[in-house]
């Protein structure tokens, strides 16, 4: 049930080697493509507050009016 894994122990050196190995097949994306997707989450982020605010007016509203306030 409980059974124990064995790890096994790499160098530090061996370690930053594979690292190393491994970032340089990350496939980085270019200009366009970042900032595309920054304006894409400005827009996003945009759209969603105004939505909330125009939530948050209508449920003030209301209360408020429920209330008579």
């Amino acid at each position: 049930m409980n059974e124990v894994v064995a790890t096994k122990r790499v160098s530090p050196v061996k370690f930053f080697q594979q690292v190393k190995q491994e970032a340089s097949r990350v496939t980085w994306p270019s200009r366009k493509e970042t900032l595309t997707s920054a304006l894409l989450v400005f827009v996003m982020a945009s759209i969603a507050a105004v939505f909330f605010l125009f939530i948050d007016w209508v449920i003030s509203s209301a209360v408020q009016a429920i209330l008579g306030l």
